[in-house]
């Protein structure tokens, strides 16, 4: 039977709440099960296993994020939209930090084309129209920003900016002057 109440959703969106919480490596369908004081195996009649509640918090992550970005970037252009795209994932990191893990979550191929992946790629791809990139700069502008947003958001989870008189809001706005200024420096003249 059943349990009134549970669904794959409602249990993806709890699974997203303890990962914010406890950590995404925390999230197992028996910490699940603790939540809804039921027993680990009433939860199989909703997911397979912990791999497909992992995928699930995943792909409502990825979801979630490209939706903060799209409406943070909605109507700008250049160094505006390129600031404000790396405000919405820093944001949604200190917010979210178990969800902004689970967006890195390891899917296989055909999941990861039909979720919010590509979305964000396209959202990247669309904020550097505004630096007039040519590829190979292109890809390597996508993959240079996200390893600076990555890099940054989980350095600052981890309180390794707490060490200095320099606030981290401060070298924020300085990385991100630099990585316009790069971006300019690269565009076809």
């Amino acid at each position: 039977m059943v349990r009134a109440g549970l669904s794959p959703e409602r249990l993806t969106l709890a699974g997203a709440e303890l990962a914010d919480e406890a950590g995404f490596d925390q999230v197992t369908l028996s910490a699940l099960a603790r939540r809804f004081d039921v027993k680990p195996a009433s939860l199989y009649s909703h997911l397979k296993n912990s791999h497909e509640l992992k995928t699930r918090i995943a792909l409502f992550s990825l979801t979630e994020l490209a939706d903060r970005v799209a409406d943070a970037v909605a109507g700008r252009a250049g160094k505006d939209a390129l600031t404000a795209f790396a405000n919405a994932y820093r944001d949604y990191a200190r917010a979210h930090p178990g969800r902004y893990e689970a967006a890195r979550y390891r899917l296989d191929p055909q999941t990861a084309a039909v979720s919010a992946g590509p979305r964000h790629a396209q959202m990247t791809r669309a904020i550097l129209r505004g630096y007039d990139l040519a590829e190979p700069d292109q890809t390597h502008a996508v993959r240079m920003l996200g390893s600076v947003f990555l890099g940054y958001a989980t350095l600052e989870a981890a309180g390794a900016f707490d060490h200095t008189d320099i606030a981290a809001q401060q070298s924020w706005t300085w990385t991100l002057d630099a990585l316009d200024a790069a971006l300019r420096s690269r565009s076809i003249p």
